[in-house]
Parts: structure tokens; C-alpha cells; sequence
């Protein structure tokens, strides 16, 4: 089954509502320069309310190991992404599982995936902005990273394309966060549960 990841959430009720949906991870973004941003005590009101089993993960870029070890023991996530460029040795110091992310232009971009060891790696696009651009990149390259683990693929995935994405790529997961909101920051609710229904849809069909 494929991972779906829903990012960038902001509420309690966004959260649950994802999970409703079928969404097998919750994003909680702590780049303050993102329009989702969200403070890790108001993340820790949220998480308090989830079930136990409920799967989340903290963004995080170009943090130091020791506040990104704090923000997990308050917010009680359990998986951290790194989304800058961040050293690989980081990596190892946070002890937590980890999702490397990494931003892809050309297959140039792909090698530095050897240097590192995550759970999981997820491929976004290359922009000046760290994610949330709703912008895609070639898919072809995201097939060539499987060499290097698990793959979750990011940026401008919608209910349209998604199944194009999955059907080429078969990746590990998928994941969602621009695509599924009405302004930035600001989560759909009819966008999410569409976008998570297609990607089961897809499963189906393979």
C-alpha cells in the first residue's frame, strides 16, 4: 500500500479529518519562513488529540540536532524530515527515524542520496523555496532514486496526476501539501479526501 503523507497541518481538526481520510502520516511544518509554520507547543495540542497509532512527522531545515531532539520530545512526533542540507552525520545524531529530503532538478541532484542512510528519502522540487511550491519535477528521476531506498515523492502531486505518479514510479509513499489547500496554510478538506481516495483508487488498479 502506498504511504500518503499530508503536510503542512495546522489544526487539530485538519489532522483528524486526514486521518479519516485514509492518510498514513501527518506533516507538521517547523520552517519559520513557511506559510505553515506551527509553533511545537500549539503541535503538541494537536498531537495530544490524535490517536496512539497516528504517524507524524516534524519538518525541519538546516536545524541543529539538539533542537530538533527537543521539538520531538515536546511535540511526542515521532519521525523527523530534513528538508535542507543537512549533513549526513546529522542524520545520526538526531535518534529518530529520519526522511531525508531531497530537492530535484536534474540526475545531477541524485547523488548525494549515497551519502545518506534515512528510513526514507522524499524527492521534492528544486525551487527557492524549501517545499510546499506545488511545483513537480521529473518523475523519471524519482524512478532512478529507488537505487538509493525508499521514495516518497512531493511537489505539486494533485488528485489528477498522482496516479500518473505512482503507476511510473511505484514509490514508497506520496505526499501532499500545497495541492490540498485552499490558500497557503490553510487545509481543504474536499481536496484531501480526493487526493488521498486517488491514490487508492490507483492501488486497485495496479
Amino acid at each position: 500500500m502506498t504511504y500518503v503523507k499530508v503536510c503542512g497541518i495546522k489544526t487539530a481538526k485538519d489532522a483528524l479529518w486526514a486521518l479519516e481520510c485514509g492518510a498514513d502520516a501527518l506533516g507538521f511544518v517547523f520552517y519559520r519562513k513557511s506559510p505553515r509554520f506551527i509553533d511545537p507547543n500549539s503541535v503538541r495540542k494537536i498531537t495530544v488529540k490524535l490517536p496512539p497509532d497516528a504517524t507524524t512527522v516534524g519538518v525541519f531545515v538546516n536545524e541543529s540536532a539538539a533542537f530538533i531532539r527537543e521539538t520531538l520530545k515536546i511535540t511526542g512526533i515521532k519521525i523527523a524530515q530534513l528538508h535542507g542540507e543537512e549533513l549526513p552525520e546529522l542524520l545520526e545524531a538526531i535518534t529518530a527515524p529520519t526522511i531525508k529530503g531531497i530537492r530535484i532538478k536534474n540526475k545531477s541532484d541524485l547523488e548525494q542520496m549515497k551519502n545518506y542512510k534515512p528510513f526514507a528519502f522524499l524527492l521534492d522540487s528544486k525551487t527557492d523555496s524549501y517545499g510546499g511550491s506545488g511545483l513537480s519535477f521529473d518523475w523519471g528521476l524519482a524512478k532512478k532514486a529507488k537505487r538509493y531506498g525508499r521514495i516518497i515523492i512531493a511537489g505539486g502531486l494533485t488528485p489528477d496526476n498522482v496516479s500518473g505518479a505512482i503507476n511510473l514510479v511505484k514509490p514508497y509513499g506520496v505526499d501532499a501539501s500545497s495541492s490540498v489547500e485552499s490558500a497557503p496554510g490553510k487545509k481543504d478538506k474536499v481536496k484531501i479526501r480526493d487526493f488521498i481516495r486517488a491514490v487508492r483508487q490507483t492501488e486497485n488498479l495496479l
